[in-house]
């Protein structure tokens, strides 16, 4: 039996991070589908995609929010928090062989870390690039893709406004974060507060304040 896995929303700054794993007894039917990196798809195709991945495979998926993130990241790093939910998923699938998308720069050192937290022995295949280079993987990175896509929308409609894909590099997700801040002196809810961006708006909102401060005493 084959398990893939992948994540999607490891580098946003607001939403989820969603991991996923699909098990399988070989490749073919998935090859058949024609699955494929999810970021090499439109959203309507992996839309399109998940139901027909999800009759033929067994999964997992886990939603990892951002105030979770913010928790363990401050025991460990990315990477072994990643590990560990990967490892979660492998034991619970229980493939012979378990291909993952490698997230540290060392693929075999992401391998070991995985490795670490298994209690049986498992034949992993870290790759950088797996959700290309595998099947498997590219069906769990669509299952993952299209799960993040649901919660973001979920978010999106707690708030009534556009917040976009959550990434730093999305303006439509800055300009909500910079509006809220300035609304509310705070950060919104699932925004991750250990990221670098939020802690930079946080700074120049301080400063903002500050100059706007001394600007009214003269």
């Amino acid at each position: 039996m084959l398990c893939g896995i992948d994540e999607a929303g490891r580098g946003p700054v607001l939403g989820p991070m969603v991991v996923a794993g699909i098990l399988i007894e070989n490749d073919a039917p998935l090859r058949q589908l024609n699955v494929r990196d999810s970021k090499k798809l439109t959203p309507e195709k992996r839309e399109a995609l998940a139901p027909e991945i999800m009759k033929l495979v067994k999964f997992e998926i886990v939603v990892v929010s951002a105030e979770d993130i913010d928790l363990m990241r401050a025991q460990m790093s990315l990477n072994d928090f990643e590990a560990k939910i990967f490892a979660t998923i492998i034991e619970k699938l229980n493939p012979e062989t378990a291909y993952v998308d490698a997230a540290d720069v060392d693929e075999i050192e992401f391998k070991k870390m995985i490795l670490n937290e298994l209690k049986k022995p498992v034949d992993v295949v870290s790759k950088h690039y797996a959700d290309e280079l595998f099947p498997v993987v590219s069906a769990a990175s669509i299952l993952a893709k299209v799960r993040r896509d649901a919660e973001v929308k979920k978010i999106e409609a707690e708030f009534g406004k556009p917040i976009g894909s959550g990434y730093p590099s999305d303006q439509i997700t800055m300009t909500f974060l910079e509006e809220w801040l300035k609304e509310k002196g705070t950060l919104p809810p699932h925004c991750r507060q250990s990221w670098d961006t939020c802690k930079r708006l946080l700074t120049a909102s301080k400063m903002h304040k500050l100059e706007e401060y001394q600007e009214a005493k003269k």
